[in-house]
C-alpha cells in the first residue's frame, strides 16, 4: 500500500529525518515496521505565522517495497557526422536546445561571443574591480549566458510549456544537488553553477557537438525568406539546415541587425527600477517573526506586489544571502542585478523593485517602432552612468531619503563591489517609474513591517527583467513568422523568463526542428 501525506514539522523535526518513521507512524496510526520506505516529493516553508513550518509532502510505502524506479535515461548518440542545426547563444535556451538535438540525432553548433567560463571570470573581475566592460565577456555574455553567474534560481511558473522535471533532472545529472528536485523553490547558486555548465559543454562535445567561443554573430544569410547559415565576427560564414537564436534579452546588437535587414520584431510588455539591499538580519526578523533566525531555517526570502496608480510595482529576483553585481555590457551604462551562493549565507538580502513600462513612457523614442521600448532602456541605463559618476559606480539612496525625497548624506555599506556614490535617484528617474516606487515602498512597509528603514539602500537601475522586444514566431511550429529555419527562442526572443522557462523554450524548439527535418 501507498499513501501521500502531508507533514507539518518544526524547522528541527524536518531537519532529523531519522524521526520521520516515527511521526509518520503516528499520522497514519500504524506501526513503524510496516513502514518500508518513506520518499520526500516537495518542501516549502510556511512562514505566514510565529510558529514557523516546514510542510513536507511525502509518499510512504507500507508493506510494500517501491518498485523500481527508472533514472530519466538521457542517450546522447554521437552526431558528430549528422546533419548541423546553428545555435547562437550558449545561454540556458541555447545549450538545452543543444543537448536535446543530440538526443534527436542532430548535431548543434554553438556559436557564442563570449568566453568559456573559466576565462569569461577574469572580465568579471576587471568589472567589479577596475570598472571596464568588455561588452563581448560579462555577467550577460559568455558561456552559460546570464545564468551562469546569477542566482540559480530554478523555480518556475511556466508549468504547461513543458517538463520542468526533466530540466531539473538534467541539471541534477551534470551536477546540481538533487534537493532540487523537491525543494518548492529550487535554487542551485551562483558558486556551483560555472562547474554545472562545464559538464553541460563536455556532453555536448563529447558526443560530436561543436561550440565556438569568441564568435559573434554579425549577420544572418537570408535567401527567398529562408535561413540558410550565419555570418560570424565580420568575416566568417556558417551554414546549417536551421539557426536557434538564442541571444538573450541584452543582445540589442542582435535587435538592431534584425531590424535593419527588415525582419519583423514587435516591441514588449517589460519593467525597470532599482535594486534594494537590507541586512539579512532583518529581513529574517520579519519573515521569521524573531529576534535571531534559527540554524534550521534558510535565509528568508519575500515576494512583493502592489498595483499604484494602474500599474504593478512589484519584487523581481529576490536573492537572500547575496550580493549585487553590475551587469553593464557596455562601457556608457549601469545596470545591477543580485545573486546568491548556494548557502545563500553572505549578510544582506537584495531584491529588485520594478514598475511595468507603459507606451506613454516611449513617446519621446516612437520613431523607433517596435525598438521604442529598447531605447528607453538604454536612456536609463546611461543616466544611472551619468549620475553614478561614471564607470561602475552605482548611484545608490537611502531607503526612506528616496520616499522622502531628501540627499542622503551617507550611505550604509554594500555588497556592491565597484561601489557607490549618493544619488537623488527621485530627482533623475523618470517621473513614472520613481513616484510609483516612492508609493510602492510605503506599500511594502506596511505589508512587512521593519521593511521601510534607512539602513535599506537602493541601486540603480535593475532595467534587464525581460527583453523590451519580441521575435515574433509561429505558435505551432515555432519558425519566425517570416524567415524559414529561424527560431527565435528564450528570453532575448520574448518566450521566456528564467533558466527553467529559456531551456524548457530552447528544447521545444529543436524538437521542431527534427519534427521539420524528418
Amino acid at each position: 500500500m501507498q499513501k501521500e501525506i502531508i507533514l507539518r514539522l518544526s524547522p528541527y523535526e524536518a531537519h532529523k529525518e531519522e524521526i520521520y518513521a516515527k511521526l509518520v507512524s503516528k499520522e497514519l496510526r500504524i506501526a513503524q515496521n510496516d513502514i518500508t520506505k518513506i520518499e520526500v516529493l516537495s518542501k516549502s516553508i510556511d512562514a505566514r505565522k510565529r510558529d514557523v513550518k516546514i510542510v513536507l509532502r511525502i509518499k510512504v510505502y507500507i508493506n510494500e517495497e517501491p518498485a523500481f524506479k527508472e533514472a530519466h535515461n538521457f542517450i546522447y548518440k554521437d552526431v558528430s557526422n549528422k546533419t548541423e542545426i546553428i545555435i547562437t547563444g550558449a545561454g540556458p535556451a541555447g545549450l538545452f536546445a543543444a543537448l536535446r538535438l543530440i538526443e534527436l540525432g542532430l548535431k548543434p553548433v554553438i556559436i557564442e561571443r563570449g568566453k568559456n567560463v573559466k576565462e569569461r571570470r577574469k572580465d568579471i573581475a576587471a568589472i567589479n574591480r577596475e570598472h571596464i566592460v568588455n561588452p563581448d565577456s560579462n555577467y550577460c555574455f559568455g558561456e552559460g549566458g546570464a545564468g551562469t553567474y546569477s542566482d540559480g534560481k530554478l523555480y518556475t511558473r511556466s508549468k504547461k510549456r513543458g517538463n520542468v522535471k526533466r530540466i531539473l533532472a538534467l541539471l541534477e545529472e551534470h551536477g546540481a544537488d538533487n534537493d532540487i528536485l523537491i525543494d518548492a523553490h529550487p535554487h542551485i547558486g551562483t558558486n556551483k553553477l560555472p562547474q554545472i555548465i562545464v559538464h553541460i559543454r563536455e556532453t555536448i562535445l563529447n558526443a560530436g557537438g561543436e561550440i565556438l567561443f569568441n564568435s559573434k554573430l554579425t549577420d544572418l544569410e537570408i535567401k527567398d525568406n529562408s535561413i540558410k547559415g550565419v555570418s560570424i565576427n565580420n568575416d566568417q560564414k556558417i551554414t546549417g539546415k536551421a539557426v536557434i537564436l538564442a541571444t538573450g534579452h541584452s543582445a540589442s546588437d542582435i535587435y538592431y541587425l534584425l531590424n535593419d535587414k527588415k525582419i519583423l520584431l514587435e516591441s514588449k510588455a517589460f519593467a525597470i527600477g532599482v535594486r534594494i539591499e537590507h541586512p539579512q538580519a532583518l529581513i529574517d526578523s520579519i519573515q521569521y517573526h524573531c529576534e535571531v533566525r534559527s540554524k534550521y531555517l534558510p535565509a528568508a526570502s519575500y515576494s512583493l506586489v502592489e498595483q499604484i496608480d494602474g500599474r504593478g510595482v512589484y519584487s523581481f529576483c529576490m536573492c537572500p544571502g547575496g550580493f549585487i553585481v553590475p551587469s553593464a555590457t557596455m562601457p556608457e551604462e549601469v545596470v545591477v542585478n543580485g545573486m546568491s551562493p548556494s548557502g545563500r549565507n553572505l549578510k544582506y538580502a537584495n531584491s529588485g523593485i520594478v514598475v511595468e513600462v507603459r507606451d506613454e513612457d516611449l513617446n519621446e523614442f516612437k520613431d523607433f517602432g517596435p525598438l521604442a521600448g529598447l531605447k528607453f532602456r538604454e536612456k536609463v541605463e546611461n543616466m544611472a552612468w551619468l549620475n553614478g559618476g561614471g564607470g561602475q559606480t552605482a548611484p545608490a539612496q537611502r531607503l526612506v531619503d528616496f520616499i522622502n525625497g531628501s540627499i542622503s548624506v551617507d550611505l550604509p555599506e554594500t555588497s556592491y563591489q565597484p561601489g557607490i556614490i549618493s544619488s537623488p535617484l527621485h530627482f533623475w528617474l523618470p517621473e513614472s517609474i520613481g513616484t510609483r516606487l516612492q508609493k510602492g515602498f510605503q506599500r511594502f512597509g506596511k505589508k512587512m513591517h521593519g521593511y521601510l528603514t534607512n539602513e535599506a539602500v537602493i541601486l540603480g537601475v535593475e532595467s534587464r527583467t525581460s527583453s523590451p522586444v519580441r521575435i515574433p514566431r509561429n505558435k505551432d511550429t515555432l519558425e519566425h513568422v517570416q524567415i524559414k529555419g529561424l527560431y527565435p527562442a528564450g528570453e532575448g526572443a520574448g518566450y521566456a523568463g528564467g533558466i527553467i522557462s529559456s531551456a524548457i523554450d530552447g528544447e521545444r524548439c529543436a524538437e521542431q526542428i527534427a519534427r521539420h527535418l524528418k
